[in-house]
């Protein structure tokens, strides 16, 4: 069952945490919205990245998102318990841009990111 409006605008506040992380270079407001076991999957300029979501936590505070930084979260689905966010940035680290992919679960009444998916758009590619 699709989950109305108001749970909408909850699950955007909530990647909202996942934004600032990026965009000020500072991990702890993304550590309030992923669980402990998050994963974390995706490429980074050829290479692949999977495992824990710590590897976010350590990129995200040692690349600074830089001053073109630009975003946009589309809330994409809320189904009662589950939501999944599209997260669109611009220009991280000056040059790369990404497509993530937040997948949330409603736990103990608050939404909370269980997984990362991004891809790296393929003209942003260190070569």
């Amino acid at each position: 069952m699709i989950d109305n409006i108001k749970e909408y605008a909850t699950v955007a506040r909530a990647a909202e945490k996942f934004v600032k992380s990026v965009a000020e270079s500072n991990s702890e407001y993304a550590k309030t919205l992923f669980t402990d076991d998050a994963v974390l999957f995706g490429i980074l300029n050829g290479t692949a990245e999977r495992g824990s979501i710590e590897q976010f936590y350590r990129n995200v505070d040692t690349v600074g998102a830089g001053d073109g930084f630009k975003v946009s979260i589309d809330v994409l689905a809320v189904e009662e318990t589950v939501a999944v966010v599209r997260v669109l940035e611009e220009g991280w680290g000056g040059s790369i841009d990404f497509t993530d992919f937040l997948l949330l679960l409603k736990l103990d009444g608050e939404w909370n990111c269980v997984a990362k998916a991004y891809n790296q758009n393929s003209n942003t590619i260190s070569k």
